[in-house]
């Protein structure tokens, strides 16, 4: 059974060209030209990924965004943002809204079947650690795909549970920008760094009591504090 991507985007030109290169890398393909669409057919069709534009008529990217994770049948859904190069304040707002990741417009389609797949088997792949690990009152449960706080689960996105679990697995050791961008996201060359501070401060604000835990280590990264 193919893999199934919702691609969301009010130009016919730009949705065909993606559509077209998708279902050419083997992956079944919805196409959706506004939000109002986006949200129905994410609901309706549950797709492994999608792929949304942030200027859309009606309701916009960001907004789109926004309602995929506050429900819970869309909130675990994997999402790329398809943002205009110059507009980066959209990509830094919806990455603080959940986006999993984003790519700018004009983009060539190797680029774009090649952070669909990364983000795809990020989704997929188990760590090849302990299944659970626990520090005082959180725990991170690897099989279950879940982060718990006091007992009590976090809503986390796909990025910020690979995020949390493998700086846990690496307690106490400074992970660089550079190497959670190689090891969380899968990019073998540099990007913007500030997409690992972004998601960072999403992940503390949704740990409460426990993001203490997360040590900023300036001018380097990140480490999971051992107490």
């Amino acid at each position: 059974m193919k893999t199934r991507i919702l691609v969301v985007d009010d130009e016919p030109d730009a949705l065909e060209l993606i559509e077209v290169n998708l279902k050419a890398a083997g992956y079944e393909v919805l196409g959706a030209a506004n939000g109002r669409q986006a949200l129905e057919k994410a609901r309706a069709a549950q797709p492994a990924l999608v792929l949304l534009d942030v200027m859309l008529p009606e309701v916009d990217g960001l907004e789109v965004c926004k309602n995929l994770r506050r429900d819970p049948r869309t909130a675990s859904i994997p999402i790329i943002m398809l943002t205009a190069r110059a507009a980066e304040i959209d990509r830094v707002v919806g990455l603080e809204l959940g986006a999993d990741d984003y790519i700018t417009k004009p983009f060539s389609p190797r680029e774009l079947i090649l952070r669909v797949k990364n983000l795809l088997r990020r989704g997929g792949a188990q760590l090849e650690t302990s299944q659970q690990i626990r520090f005082g009152g959180l725990l991170v449960d690897r099989p279950r795909h879940l982060v718990t706080y006091k007992d009590k689960p976090l809503d986390l996105t796909l990025t910020e549970f690979k995020l949390v679990a493998l700086l846990a697995e690496r307690k106490g050791r400074v992970q660089s920008r550079e190497q959670l961008l190689k090891d969380v996201w899968g990019y073998n060359t540099l990007i913007d760094t500030r997409t690992v501070d972004t998601h960072m401060r999403r992940l503390r604000d949704k740990l409460g009591e426990a993001a203490k835990l997360l040590d900023t280590v300036r001018g380097v990264g990140y480490r999971f504090l051992e107490e």
